[in-house]
């Protein structure tokens, strides 16, 4: 992979804009100033981009803008830059995916700080985001064993298991030990995009196909070719798509949108759902043939819940990587916090354990964690003479992390800030369903309704 050492920014040709561009050429980065969005798109598939700045003021809709390119190019580091920026703008530009937020002008320092920062933490999605899978079960052990044993055949593989069981991080790994490990590995979520969309997104359109179509478009299926396509929530793509994917399967051929001839294909396919795919498709709500077609090596991957012995191992490895990313002096796990951590039930899985202690290195002030700064629902009066589920320290070989999703903030962020734009984020993934998003915050309904109450007002 070439070195990733361009910035892209994206905006008008403002004084302010252009004096940031000039900063960071001074610093040695090599910067394209584009006005042109759909050209910007382009320049930062180039294998040479390591970062992205977005000017809100310069660009229509540049929220939505920051939403896009968070989705289309996992990994990258997206920033959004204004003149006229304030911490509510903050806050929902990093809901919405940005890695952090440039008020206008920046301080010569600290803009060196972040490019330093974001340009040399880039993790390239085709090389799993440089995380391992960290596991001590016996079933996850297992369970790996035999993927590697599949994953150099041909086999179609479907991963099924409850959100935040890391069902993306099983299909990085499928890829990774399969024969292809240096071909590309393309991520679509099928619940993210409308069926017209998604349709182009996969199999790609010629120029003319509809309007808007400038130029022929290759699908995630084409930009796959020679390496794995990875379909996730498959379960929520439409019969009628359903019927286009299944030929796709069947023949290894692809018909872009308004295209004069289908293209060949060497396609490894993952797919993955946290449904019953069987029984869904019993219900008629998805089609009995592709799931066969899909389900030629079943993955099932067990809740946090069933893995007890690695909840202390997990959390070990998350404050270790904390640590170092939130640039804070090293803090250790108190044995109130351990007992706490395995008796909590985790029904937002490897995710929700992933973000409780991110959390919990945010609010800790002393030299260690304590139950508090975890902030779970779990009895006061903590027995820390039980078997507290295992050694904190980290094993050598597989490692197992949650689909990973960092939340990065702007520099000078309290606390309380902190505490409320991971409140909104949570609510925003889960569409506004407070119960889930306590759940997956490891706090109660009526302390998620006091905190929005409390922001409300101010």
């Amino acid at each position: 992979m070439s070195e990733r050492n361009e910035i892209v920014v994206i905006g008008s040709t403002s004084s302010p804009l252009t004096s940031l561009v000039s900063q960071l050429r001074m610093f040695g980065s090599k910067v394209v100033l584009m006005d042109q969005v759909i050209e910007a798109k382009k320049q930062i598939a180039q294998p040479q981009v390591g970062m992205v700045i977005v000017d809100l003021e310069g660009v229509e809709d540049g929220l939505d803008l920051i939403r896009e390119l968070s989705f289309l190019f996992r990994g990258m580091p997206i920033l959004a830059s204004a003149v006229k920026g304030n911490l509510t703008e903050a806050r929902e530009a990093i809901g919405l995916g940005a890695a952090d937020y440039l008020h206008l002008p920046v301080e010569e320092d600290k803009l060196k700080s972040i490019i330093q920062n974001y340009c040399s933490q880039f993790f390239d999605p085709e090389l799993g985001r440089g995380r391992r899978i960290i596991t001590n079960d016996p079933g996850m052990r297992r369970l790996l064993g035999q993927v590697r044993r599949v994953a150099r055949s041909q086999a179609s593989v479907l991963i099924q298991g409850e959100s935040g069981t890391g069902k993306e991080l099983i299909a990085r790994f499928v890829h990774q030990v399969s024969d292809r490990p240096k071909g590309p590995f393309i991520a679509i979520n099928c619940a993210a995009l409308p069926e017209n969309l998604l349709e182009s997104e996969l199999f790609g359109h010629a120029k003319g196909a509809f309007t808007g179509a400038t130029a022929d478009r290759k699908g995630k299926f084409l930009q796959a070719n020679g390496g794995t396509i990875f379909l996730d929530e498959i379960s929520e793509m439409s019969l009628n798509l359903q019927a286009k994917m299944l030929r796709v399967l069947q023949e290894r051929e692809v018909d872009p949108v308004g295209g004069k001839a289908a293209i060949s294909l060497d396609v490894r396919v993952v797919a993955s759902t946290n449904r019953d795919l069987k029984a869904y498709a019993m219900e008629g709500n998805f089609r009995e043939d592709l799931y066969y077609r899909l389900n030629v090596f079943p993955v099932q991957l067990p809740p946090l819940r069933e893995r007890s012995k690695d909840v202390l191992l997990l959390s070990n490895s998350f404050r270790k990587r904390f640590v170092a990313e939130l640039a804070r002096n090293d803090i250790s796990f108190s044995k109130r916090s351990m007992v706490a951590l395995t008796n909590y039930q985790w029904p937002g899985n490897v995710r929700e354990l992933e973000n409780v202690i991110q959390r919990a290195l945010l609010m800790a002030e002393g030299a260690q964690i304590e139950p508090e700064d975890l902030m779970l629902d779990v009895p006061d009066d903590l027995d820390t003479g039980a078997d507290s589920g295992g050694s904190m320290e980290a094993v050598e070989g597989d490692s197992f992390t949650g689909d990973e999703e960092d939340i990065r903030l702007p520099i000078g962020t309290t606390v309380r800030q902190m505490e409320e734009i991971l409140i909104h984020r949570t609510l925003n993934e889960v569409n506004g369903n407070r119960t889930r998003a306590a759940e997956l915050l490891g706090i109660s309904i009526r302390t998620l309704r006091n905190k929005l109450n409390e922001y409300a007002a101010r």
